[in-house]
């Protein structure tokens, strides 16, 4: 009897997706329903179910490569013949032969609902492969929804927080414009209902899952719906006070830096954060001061700093 290796073409050393790839091929091509009456395509494909019965067991496999069971299935030394068993259907139903009992020539039996509800195996690869949803057993197709198509897309942090709307293509090399949601967060996957593969049996379609990465920002960093920055300001702003200018997602505004203010201050521009979205409110935007001198010293500061009598200890609450 042929190793099931040999039966699906495949090396020892095979993966299981390899392995399943060769099965898919070989029913396919040998599956009864494509031979009507041809008595050698039905042994074939028994064949074929029979070797990838083992080979797409995890356990079976291992025990036929340990040696523990045979290319039949069965264990070394035992007679299936014993106790009524019929070699060649790996599904449960008669073989060939008296008592067999299956439809069709020698007795082969194969139903897509022999295991209805239980996880996915034979009738599923072929309710695939013969292009519709799982089969009850009038043979009429059960309704399947159709395979999710994912997808990746990178945005911009700006058309994170706004939203806005991106083209992507899919695995069938269809283009579509999908929504970018506002406030849509770095990793987030968004589903587009309905507009993946097309279902099975009259199921649904399936969906669209887009994973969304967002780009980094220069100088803003999001904190939930709020964001969070550091504003240079100069020595003179920040000692005297003063409005400047403050960059936002939304265009620049004004800023008002009180009068004596230090590095680490914390000012709130409110509902410049996040953009509102759903029931979700808009998020503020938390500016940190930074006092920042001029690259190019500045002699006039300088000469004014060494004759200026005052003078502080920064230091003293670390003692």
């Amino acid at each position: 009897m042929k190793s099931p290796y040999e039966v699906l073409g495949v090396p020892k050393t095979a993966s299981e997706a390899e392995i399943k790839k060769a099965f898919r091929s070989l029913a396919k091509k040998h599956h009864p329903d494509k031979h009507a009456g041809d008595a050698s395509a039905q042994k074939r494909f028994q064949e074929i179910s029979g070797a990838y019965d083992i080979l797409g067991d995890k356990d079976k496999r291992a025990q036929f490569d340990a040696g523990a069971i045979g290319a039949d299935g069965n264990p070394k030394g035992f007679d299936p013949r014993q106790g009524g068993f019929r070699q060649g259907n790996p599904f449960g139903g008669g073989g060939a032969g008296p008592g067999g009992g299956g439809p069709g020539a020698g007795g082969f039996h194969f139903s897509f609902d022999d295991n209805p509800g239980g996880p996915a195996g034979f009738e599923d690869i072929f309710a695939d492969l013969m292009g519709g949803g799982r089969r009850g057993r009038g043979g009429a197709a059960r309704a399947a929804k159709g395979e999710d198509f994912s997808a990746a897309v990178t945005v911009s942090f700006d058309e994170a927080a706004a939203g806005g709307t991106r083209r992507v293509v899919l695995q069938n090399g269809e283009q579509i414009d999908v929504k970018i949601p506002a406030g849509v967060k770095d990793g987030q996957v968004i589903r587009v209902k309905g507009r993946g593969g097309a279902g099975r049996g009259g199921g649904p379609a399936g969906d669209i899952l887009l994973n969304v990465s967002v780009a980094a920002h220069p100088w803003m960093m999001r904190d939930g719906n709020d964001i969070r920055m550091d504003l240079p300001v100069s020595l003179k702003e920040a000692v005297l006070g003063a409005k400047v200018p403050v960059p936002t997602l939304t265009g620049t505004v004004s800023l008002s830096v009180p009068p004596n203010a230090n590095t680490g201050t914390v000012l709130r521009l409110k509902g410049k954060g996040i953009a509102a979205h759903g029931t979700t409110p808009a998020g503020d935007l938390y500016v940190r001061l930074v006092i920042s001198l001029a690259d190019k010293p500045d002699e006039s500061l300088r000469a004014f700093l060494q004759s200026w009598p005052g003078d502080y200890d920064p230091r003293a609450k670390m003692r």
